[in-house]
């Protein structure tokens, strides 16, 4: 291509851009960066991997890029982007700009037929798909080769998400080498992210084939957000920092995010900022699809002050205008965090940066640590029960054979998928029957890194230092300076003030005790392969009520409690004074609740005659001293406990599979006659009680034992579930 020809391309790639952007004045210009992409791409049909700041510009790129090859007669632009809400702001964005875009995701199911037929047509010029429809038997073998030979540009959006050094690995993304395989000479493909280190990087670009050895660009620009400034609150607990946000929330620019941890926490923050007046929307895992696009929507529109999100909103929102970040406790790598922060500030001159890190930061990283990559042993053992199997075996069916959590086997069996040991085939999974070696010091290694970032978290949060410079340093981004806007460079520009009203009402929203527990309604499937003959429905006669939990582990008001007296290095002991108080608090709000035995209402249920305790191998006192004090209280009998076979104290039971869990329940838990001939008598229900349920199968059985026994009911009480 000449350079008249390069020119003329680069005032049309403008002439696009001032669509994509709204200018009629006609004065919008690419960066020379932007550019140097788009020409790469378009001109010379080259691969491109580029890594910069949030806010630079990268769909920019793609979606020029996409005008200018499609007026040359290309293909469609295939978009592999991870999160469905980014999905929603780029078919906004694409349709701008004249370009028709479409998505296939897990959202849109129904639409899929019409938007294939559609591509088909030449009617779209980009599809944006999620990762895990490359690997859908369907999608795979059917629509995957027809679209690797006919797109005009394949971009991998957040490609950090196949590097499993990056913070955010997903196995599907992998399944883009075939893809890259199958393209024709000569088309072009972008890769973007926002936050890669060099190790990253590195690995991202060997992947995908733009690495050393190829005619490829590789863009890699500073990452300083001269918009954003940053700055770390330490407050004393959970309470504190639920009442900083309800007396400071709106001293905030505009709208923004408050990040959490978890759901439960997320949930506390949104019901406590209501009843101080501020108009926010929990934003979640559980949260319907419906709702999520109504909560971007209302945000979009400043129709609220913020979402109360989870990582399920993460990297996918697009607001230039949002005015404000809050995380309420510290994600575990500095670079996660780089990429949430990075959702503020992209289109206005000033936004706000806070962490408010908390106590319970520790035992959530740590939770979420224990669900990496299994053992070799777990993994052997599946890859039997697939060779032996001789068919395809579904999720349900493997579960109970293997020992592993569903998601868990799911994420297991999409890495060995993309090792080559096990194919997704239509009615499940198949073993290949390639040999395959468990990388231990590569898991190992993968641990140690994570180890390093959650250091370097809490090095982030006590640093003196420039706190950009700090994440850009963790960026490996060389040109990395002080940034003159931190709270450490110029000051803190927020105090930790709080006032007593704020305080007393936080107190009071995270002190409020009680959970509904709801029983397990169904068996697990696959009883019957590991030789339980249950199934299907549990019957009425031998289900449990509704239970209540004094708190969930993962709350950041009783489970900050809670925790300590749970942990696996807790010492055995009586249950305390203000927690056995707070479950009595619990059972009288239960009792007088919707349906309660001390309701009055004509439906209530019969009050409990007794109490009946589980027997705990690891925390008996606990447990024992805490039946006791409910039977005191409530001036009830302590009947008995549900205890363990003999032989059976050290039998292993599943932390993770609920039909291998429901197999050693079944097999160990025991009612002794002297109980029963005790529940025959006392003629009611009982209240049952444990410390921790974390899956709900040991009171399902517990509660089928005592039904079967002669227990007219059963309530489980416990002091927290995991959830």
């Amino acid at each position: 291509m000449t350079n008249a020809d390069r020119a003329e391309l680069r005032a049309s790639a403008d002439s696009v851009l001032a669509r994509l952007v709204g200018d009629t004045t006609g004065t919008a210009r690419l960066r020379e960066d932007q550019w140097r992409a788009i020409e790469a791409l378009v001109a010379d049909r080259r691969r491109a991997l580029v890594v910069q700041r949030t806010g630079w510009g990268k769909s920019a790129v793609y979606f020029v890029a996409t005008s200018l090859l499609r007026a040359q007669g290309s293909g469609p632009t295939v978009i592999v982007s991870p999160l469905l809400a980014l999905m929603r702001n780029q078919v906004a964005a694409a349709a701008r700009a004249g370009i028709s875009a479409r998505t296939i995701n897990s959202s849109n199911t129904e639409e899929w037929d019409t938007v294939q037929a559609e591509v088909a047509a030449g009617e779209v010029d980009v599809l944006l798909v999620s990762p895990e429809r490359l690997n859908n038997p369907d999608f795979r073998d059917q629509v995957l080769p027809r679209l690797a030979a006919a797109t005009g540009l394949l971009v991998v959006d957040e490609a950090h998400c196949i590097s499993d050094w990056g913070h955010d690995f997903r196995p599907d993304y992998r399944r883009l080498r075939t893809m890259l395989a199958d393209l024709p000479a000569g088309v072009p493909v972008l890769a973007t992210t926002a936050t890669a280190n060099a190790r990253v990087t590195a690995d991202v670009a060997e992947q995908l084939g733009t690495g050393a050895g190829t005619d490829a660009l590789v863009l890699r620009g500073p990452l300083d957000r001269e918009s954003l400034s940053l700055g770390v609150l330490q407050l004393a607990d959970a309470a504190h920092r639920l009442a900083w946000l309800g007396d400071h929330l709106g001293e905030l620019p505009g709208s923004g995010i408050i990040y959490t941890l978890t759901v439960a926490a997320a949930e506390e923050i949104t019901a406590y900022l209501r009843q101080c007046g501020h108009p926010v929307t929990s934003y979640t895992g559980r949260t319907e699809n419906a709702d999520r696009q109504q909560a971007e929507d209302d945000l979009l529109a400043n129709r609220v002050k913020a979402l109360v999100a989870t990582s399920a909103l993460g990297m996918g929102f697009d607001k230039p205008d949002l005015g404000f970040v809050v995380h309420v406790g510290s994600p575990s790598s500095p670079i996660a965090y780089y990429q949430q922060v990075g959702r503020a500030g992209r289109g206005v001159e000033h936004a706000e940066v806070l962490l408010l890190p908390g106590k319970e930061d520790e035992a959530i990283w740590q939770y979420f640590a224990s669900v990496a990559f299994p053992p070799e042993e777990q993994v052997r053992r599946t890859l039997d029960v697939l060779a032996q199997a001789g068919r395809p075996l579904s999720l349900p069916a493997m579960e109970p054979m293997v020992d592993l959590r569903r998601t868990r086997l799911e994420t297991m069996l999409k890495v060995l998928d993309v090792d080559g040991a096990v194919k997704r085939v239509k009615g499940g999974w198949i073993s290949t029957g390639e040999p395959w070696v468990y990388d231990s010091e590569r898991y190992a290694w993968v641990a140690r890194q994570r180890a390093a970032e959650q250091q370097s978290m809490r090095d982030y949060a006590s640093t003196t230092g420039c706190r950009m410079e700090f994440l850009r340093r963790q960026l490996d981004d060389d040109e990395a300076t002080a940034c003159g806007r931190c709270d450490n460079c110029a000051g803190a520009r927020f105090d930790d003030k709080v006032s007593t009203a704020a305080l007393d009402g936080a107190r009071g929203e995270l002190g409020r005790p009680g959970v509904e527990v709801e029983p397990r309604k169904m068996w697990p499937t696959g009883l019957s392969a590991v030789g339980v003959d249950l199934k299907g429905r549990i019957p009425a006669g031998e289900l449990a009520h509704s239970g209540r939990a004094l708190g969930r582990l993962s709350d950041i008001g009783w489970g900050n409690r809670l925790r300590p007296l749970l942990t696996a290095q807790a010492p055995d002991a009586p249950v305390p004074d203000d927690v056995s108080s707070a479950v009595v608090t619990v059972i009288a709000d239960w009792a007088k609740g919707p349906g309660g035995w001390a309701s009055g209402a004509p439906d209530a249920a019969p009050r409990p005659v007794g109490v009946v305790t589980l027997a705990s191998r690891r925390r008996p006192q606990l447990v024992h001293s805490l039946g006791s004090r409910i039977a005191e209280v409530g001036r009830m009998p302590l009947l008995g406990t549900v205890t363990y076979a003999p032989g059976s104290e050290d039998l292993r039971i599943s932390q993770t599979n609920s039909a291998q869990r429901v197999k050693t329940l079944h097999e160990t838990l025991v009612v002794e006659p002297a109980l029963a001939e005790v529940l025959a008598a006392a003629g009611g229900p009982v209240l049952l009680v444990d410390d921790l349920s974390d899956t709900g199968w040991t009171l399902a059985v517990a509660a089928r034992l005592l039904r079967r026994a002669g227990a007219e009911g059963v309530f489980p009480l416990v002091l927290a579930v995991q959830g």
